[in-house]
């Protein structure tokens, strides 16, 4: 929030606010405001490097230390003064959140049935806004940091040097607070880092000191949002004083009730499974995976709202449940359901009954509400430990975006939910799965390409973020525009089973792609390249300078010999033979769209068709119905989709 109230220039016990004539050290901070935007310093001079060296100096902070802690809030962007997912600027994310919790979180919106199965009515809960009066500590850092160096909020939000001054009043203070030396060897620093995070627990704050630490060790080097080069220089056998964390002050955090790994800090707070009037229940199944069946799939979601208000819907007994909730500011976790359980989250029943849910704190329609590195870290762990545990692939055809999940029958495809959207970072992501994401066929290959643009240089106009029809402001993106043609001025793709004309609205997914999803080219003319998509050749740039695609190997499925179009469908059916007595059989129901003869899709693996039949509270009629029949699941347009192994022949891609 931009607000106008500035510290006192001259309080006892306050540093006083900086005068035109400081020191060099002080006007290296000092970057001039045009209206609210920041000035950054000429990415030339390395002024940001610069910056980062003159805080350091001016509060006794190690200048790696300073480095290391802004590169896991913000990798040292500054996002052009904009707020983060709850309400954080500049290089340090210093925090000033008075409005982050406005926002009614998506599961609330009435658009979809999370639970994904007509066998249920669909029932929506109401959210708790919880009020921002009594914010914690850790979204008020910025009003903080205002104190201890007698800065404006407003130039503290808007000035990147600024911004990293306060951040290091912080660190200096937590340093203070400890009662400990301002050292100049950053291993005694690991309290203040701690604490720096703004964790109330150690777990979280240990995780957070932990990740600060290998930043140091490994180093680190980019160039900012603003074109600021940055470098950490590696220091690899730097080992903090880890037992300044018992002198911190923060609550214990051991919850053995979690299935998380030792790397985050993770604490259970149970989703209520309740019976509530009527024979109705809620917010989730109870089940016995993976002995009944196979986890075959993690859903990344955003919460469309904050921390506070997304707890309290989790813990509603009505009708809406995930497994793990994520924190922005410091990458802390909660669980919700149990693995072997089935969480009310995608949309669709079969992806819920073989998959779990990752809730991140954040905004599709903002795209300068920015994720924190601290939060893409702890997922990537989450999601690592989750792959091992379960055996799923590291692949976008298994961690599959809450975008990327189908419509299970044809009525639903409309009211589908579109997040985590085109500005979550999956090329990112990838990097820290350790699976990064990259070229695996010949270079001019023309059999299977991978989308893969650069996401910062990577800016398609989308609209509608504030207004419908109003340009979002320019930001880097996931997602790649598709066009009927080899030409920008011709129609975008029509995806029939929206029935709508499609447009650049950034919840409109008629016509893009998204990084790590993988295609069969079908065409290229000149920079461009076609894909089978939605049963047509659907086009996008491609320049060899900069490309937003690279070529691939895979799996391809297509019609068999003399089959003129096979059915797609949102789900994997069971054959009506497999379901046992008692258990109602499902209407097989096709989608709108045909994998048309001569056409080719990428293929993510088979799977039987496979129903949980699990409508009561008491588990005594549940039961799990896995068939003879065989389906591939198939990326067939921005959501994936699955195709009968009978209906398709596979054929393998070139190299």
């Amino acid at each position: 929030m931009r607000g106008s109230a500035t510290a006192p220039t001259s309080t006892p016990g306050r540093r006083p606010a900086r005068a035109a004539a400081g020191t060099l050290a002080a006007a290296a901070l000092l970057l001039p405001l045009l209206a609210a935007a920041p000035a950054p310093a000429d990415s030339s001079d390395g002024g940001l490097q610069r910056a980062f060296a003159a805080a350091a100096a001016e509060y006794h902070v190690p200048q790696s230390v300073l480095l290391g802690v802004s590169y896991l809030q913000s990798r040292w962007d500054g996002h052009g003064g904009a707020p983060s997912v709850t309400g954080g600027y500049g290089p340090m994310h210093l925090t000033d959140a008075r409005t982050a919790l406005a926002s009614v979180p998506h599961h609330s919106e009435g658009t979809e049935d999370a639970r994904g199965d007509e066998a249920r009515p669909a029932l929506h809960p109401t959210a708790e806004i919880p009020d921002p009066a009594e914010l914690p500590a850790r979204l008020r850092t910025l009003p903080k940091a205002a104190e201890l160096t007698g800065l404006p909020a407003e130039e503290l939000r808007t000035d990147e040097a600024a911004n990293i001054a306060g951040g290091a009043a912080l660190l200096a203070a937590a340093q203070r607070e400890l009662g400990e030396p301002l050292s100049e060897d950053p291993a005694d620093w690991y309290g203040a880092v701690a604490r720096f995070s703004g964790a109330d627990d150690t777990a979280t704050a240990a995780a957070y000191a932990n990740d600060v630490y290998d930043v140091l060790r490994t180093g680190a080097e980019r160039v900012t949002d603003s074109g600021q080069p940055v470098a950490l220089a590696a220091r690899p056998g730097l080992v903090p004083d880890t037992a300044q964390l018992g002198r911190t002050g923060l609550r214990a955090a051991s919850d053995a009730n979690t299935e998380c790994p030792p790397s985050v800090a993770c604490e259970w707070i149970p989703a209520p499974y309740e019976e509530f009037g009527d024979g109705d229940y809620g917010n989730h199944d109870l089940g016995d995976r993976p002995a009944s069946q196979r986890i075959r799939y993690i859903v990344v979601h955003d919460t469309e709202g904050g921390w506070d208000g997304v707890i309290n819907l989790v813990q509603d007994p009505t009708y809406v449940s995930w497994n793990y909730s994520l924190r922005s500011t410091d990458g802390h976790i909660a669980q919700h359901v149990k693995a072997k359980d089935v969480a009310w989250h995608a949309g669709n029943w079969y992806v819920n009954a073989e998959s779990v849910g990752l809730e991140h704190e954040g905004f599709l329609a903002q795209p300068d509400a920015w994720y924190t590195e601290a939060m893409y870290r702890a997922s990537a762990r989450l999601v690592k430990y989750l792959a091992d545990r379960y055996d799923i692939p590291l692949d976008r055809q298994h961690i599959l975006g809450h975008d990327t999940v189908p419509g299970p029958t044809t009525g639903t495809i409309p009211g589908m939910h579109t997040d985590p959207g085109p500005y979550w970072d999956w090329r990112h992501y990838f990097e820290l799965l350790g699976r990064p994401l990259q070229r695996t066929g010949p270079r001019n290959g023309d059999s299977v390409v991978t989308i893969l643009p650069e996401y910062a240089a990577n800016r398609p106009v989308y609209t509608g973020c504030t207004a419908k029809g109003v340009p979002c402001p320019a930001h880097g993106s996931s997602e790649v525009r598709l066009y009927s043609d080899h030409d920008e001025n011709s129609a975008l793709i029509k995806d029939i089973g929206l029935g709508t004309t499609p447009t650049t609205g950034v919840n409109d997914l008629s016509s893009r792609v998204s990084t790590g999803q993988q295609f069969a080219v079908a065409d290229r003319w000149g920079d461009w390249t076609a894909i089978w998509y939605l049963g047509q050749k659907a086009w996008f740039r491609n320049p060899e300078e900069q490309p937003t695609a690279v070529a691939s190997t895979g799996k391809l499925v297509t019609p068999k010999e003399g089959v003129a179009s096979v059915p797609v469908y949102g789900r994997a059916y069971p054959e009506a033979a497999a379901y046992p007595a008692g258990v109602p059989k499902q209407a097989v129901s096709p989608l709108p769209y045909k994998l048309l003869a001569g056409q080719r899709y990428v293929a993510g693996g088979q799977v039987p068709g496979e129903y949980y039949y699990a409508v009561t509270f008491t588990t005594d009629s549940h039961r799990v119905v896995i068939g003879k029949d065989l389906y591939y699941e198939i990326q067939f347009g921005h959501r994936v989709a699955f195709v009968r192994a009978a209906d398709v022949q596979v054929v393998p891609s070139a190299g």
